[in-house]
Formats: C-alpha cells, structure tokens, sequence
C-alpha cells in the first residue's frame, strides 16, 4: 500500500474537538450542496407561484410524486456512501473503483423503473379527489420532462457517494452551485417564454431541471476522471457484477425504502390536502418546501457523520466511531434548534417571498406556526437513521419508521383530518395551529408526533446495535 493510498483519510483516534471538527469539515459542503440541489425546488415554487395558481397546484402535486420516486431510487444508490466509506477506511481502494462501476449499472436500471412509474400519475392523483383539467394536463408534459432528468440526477449519486465515502464533499458542492446559476436561467426561460420561447410554466421548469442535471453530470464525471486523486481508485464500469450488484442492492433496497417511507408520508399528504382547494394546496407546499429545505442541514449533518464513521468501522476504530456518531446527534440537535428559532422569526418575510396570493399566503402561515418542533423532531429521526446505516443496518430501521411514520404520521392524519376522528384533533388543532385548514392542520400535527415516536425508535435500535457489537 502507498503512502498516498495510506493518506486517503484519516482513522486515527480523535479527540472530542478533533471529532467535533470533522464532523463541520465534512457536513458544511454538503449542507451547501443539499441545499442547491434543494433550490431547484424551492426556485421551482417560487417562480411558478408568480406565474398563476394552476401552475403552483401542478407542480405541489406533479413534484410530489417524482420526489418520491427520485428520493426512494435515491437512498438505493446512497447505499454505495457506507459501502465505499468502509473500504476506505480498510485501505482497500482498488475495490472503491468497481463498486462505483456497479453504481452506475444500479442507477441506469433504477431509471428505467422510475420512470415508468411516472407515466401513470392516475394512480396517485386517486387520492386527491377531483382534479382540475388543466392541472392535469399540465402534470403529463411536466412528469415527462422529469423522467428524462431521472438517469443523470441517479448517476450523478455515484459521485456524490464517492466524494463522501472518501471526505471530498466539496465537488459536489461546487457542481451543484454551478447548477442554481443554470437554474435560474432556465426556469427563466422556460417557465415565462422568454427570448422567443414559449411561456411553458410548469412544463418549462421540469423541462430546465432536465437540462441542469445532465450538464451537471457530465461536470462531475470530467473531474473524477481527470483529476490525480480519484485515479488510485481505478474508477471503472466494466461489465455487470451479480455479487457486487447484489450487495449494493441488499443494502440500498431498505435503505430506499426507508427514504420512500419518509417522502410518500408526505407526497399522501398532498394528495390528499388537495381536496382541500387550489390554496390550501399552495400553503401546504411551501410549508412542505421550507420543511424540506430545513431538512437538508440534519441531512448533511446525517451523510458527514455516517461517513466518517463507516470509515472509522472500516478501520476497526469501534469507539472513536460511537463518539463520531454522538457527536453528530449533538451537532444536528444544536443545529436544528438554530433553524426553528430563525424560521419562527421570519415566517412573513419567508412566505411573501413563495407568493403574492392572499389566499395562499394566509393557509402558509397558519401552518407555519408547527414548523419549527416539526423540524427538530424531523433532524433527530434523519441522524438516527444515517448512524444505522453507517453501520449497514438497514431494515429494521424501515420497518420502524414504516410504522411511525406511515401508520402513525400518515394514517393517523388521516383520521383526524378526513376521516372519521375529525372532532378528536380540533382543541389541539385550533389551539396549536388557529385558522389552518382542518384537514391540512391535522395532518401536520399527526405527522409531528409520527416523526417524534421514530426518532425515539430510531435511537433505541442504535443503542441495542453498538452494544452488541461492543458486547
């Protein structure tokens, strides 16, 4: 082994500041990062939110279910981070290669499948009741544009796995800042019919997002075929592995179904809002979208962490990775509590900027007043999970949150909301959440305690998993 491979990272027992200290190294770019890839969304609502009401319905209903198609492939394809991390830290770095190889196998069949999911909207929209015409001819052209962007957006993953698995998180950052530029530009373009082109709203801005993740790709496998430091991994396709592709899958499959889990607990969520009207459905998504966005710094906090301690895992340092993994939760909970107070504090300020929509404006805020004990309990379940799955434990973790947050979070709202528990949830409703729609209000407060009984899950598994390896 060379002394360049021996240098790749760095498993040598740390100090509690030392820890503290790479666990900020490593989670600030991909904070950075997620929340770039996050503004595509966010850039996507706005914009469309100042264009007309149907075009913002079309995109609540249209984005939710390609988010939960793309984040459900995408956890698949996370599962390389703990693979390649591990290896790392083992000092095996010709392997990292080939398994990066079969990552881009698994992201081209998980297109496939991913995309056709998204041709047949019906299915879904079942939930939301009845939908206005134009909304749903809108949703097809948009859908359709998606489906194109799926396969770069799924292959760019293998090179955001390997720039954590081996703590370079700062390529994707810069790519992904790269890619709001485009972004901006596009939806520009697209969305409002500028220089000639046709006024496409929602259309235009699927059409932009498509566009922006294939040019982002290309910018990425250019770097990490070009530059000295990826060389030593001996990055390669090759043909298919049926043992490789299968312990990628093993892993990536509860752990996708764990990320399904989360997002189609809210994608249910607006379809079934949506038989609450236009506006409702505007207010839920921008709180949807700020919780989200808010979700991508326990998120990044969740990925550094988890890799830092697979790496640790790799090199058979067990107690430096249990007090890494601490020290994350610590981090994500501080963090967290930061983003409540400032989303308390500027909810008027953050709303006029989703929409000039009085309608909307007045549904946002009323539910905006639960984000911030949303978004703690939210960081705290996220980083419990990604500490699991450092340690490749994947399938009790989705079996546990399929029970908070499906049965719980989603069934729950439900009840409370549409169903026949209407009159339970009113005192809290009206007390926590006055003048939100009771059905939209329901739901997020049933979604609150869901989120709250996994984390606490989600814990107690990881206690029982590092004790038995202690043990």
């Amino acid at each position: 082994m060379t002394a360049v491979e021996m240098n790749v990272v760095d498993t040598t027992p740390r100090s509690f500041k030392a820890t503290l200290r790479a666990i900020f190294k490593q989670s600030w770019p991909i904070m950075i990062s997620q929340w770039a890839s996050m503004a595509f969304g966010v850039l996507d609502t706005a914009m469309t939110g100042h264009a007309s009401p149907t075009d913002l319905a079309t995109l609540a209903l249209a984005i939710s279910i390609y988010i939960s198609v793309y984040i459900g492939l995408m956890g698949v394809m996370h599962a390389l981070i703990p693979i390649m991390a591990q290896l790392v830290g083992a000092g095996e770095h010709k392997r990292v290669g080939h398994i990066w190889g079969q990552g881009i196998w698994v992201a081209l069949v998980l297109s496939a499948l991913g995309a056709t999911v998204m041709m047949f909207p019906d299915v879904w929209l079942s939930f939301s009741g009845e939908i206005s015409p134009a909304v749903r001819q809108s949703m097809d052209s948009y859908l359709l544009a998606l489906s194109f962007a799926l396969p770069a957006g799924l292959m760019f993953r293998t090179i955001y796995a390997l720039a954590n698995a081996v703590s370079r998180p700062k390529l994707v950052m810069a790519i992904n800042l790269s890619g709001i530029v485009l972004k901006i530009f596009f939806n520009w373009l697209l969305i409002f019919g500028h220089w000639g082109l046709p006024e496409l709203g929602a259309t235009g801005a699927g059409i932009s997002t498509a566009l922006v993740l294939w040019i982002n790709l290309g910018m990425g496998l250019l770097v990490i075929t070009r530059t000295s430091f990826y060389k030593q991994f001996n990055l390669r396709i090759g043909l298919p592995d049926l043992k490789v592709l299968w312990s990628i899958l093993r892993l990536g499959i509860p752990m996708g179904g764990s990320y399904l889990v989360e997002v189609c607990a809210f994608t249910f969520m607006t379809l079934l809002v949506a038989q609450e009207g236009v506006a409702v459905v505007g207010g839920h998504q921008i709180m949807a979208n700020l919780a989200a966005l808010a979700y991508m710094m326990p998120m990044s906090i969740g990925v550094a962490t988890a890799a830092l301690t697979a790496q640790l895992i790799g090199a058979q340092q067990m107690q430096q990775a249990h007090r890494t993994s601490m020290m994350g939760l610590l981090t994500g909970l501080g963090g967290a509590v930061m983003t409540s107070i400032l989303l308390f504090s500027f909810r008027d300020l953050i709303v006029a900027a989703y929409t000039n929509n009085p309608d909307v404006a007045v549904v946002a805020l009323s539910l905006l007043a639960l984000l911030p004990f949303f978004h703690i309990v939210d960081a705290m379940q996220c980083i419990n999970s990604y500490l699991l799955r450092a340690h490749k434990v994947a399938m009790v973790p989705m079996l546990l949150q399929t029970f908070a947050l499906m049965i719980i979070g989603l069934g729950g709202g439900w009840y409370m909301g549409f169903g026949p528990g209407r009159s339970f949830m009113e005192p809290m409703r009206n007390y926590l959440l006055a003048g939100s729609p009771v059905g939209a209000g329901s739901m997020w407060l049933m979604a609150t305690i869901g989120l709250s009984v996994s984390a606490s899950l989600l814990h107690c598994w990881y206690r029982y998993v590092t004790r038995t390896l202690r043990a």
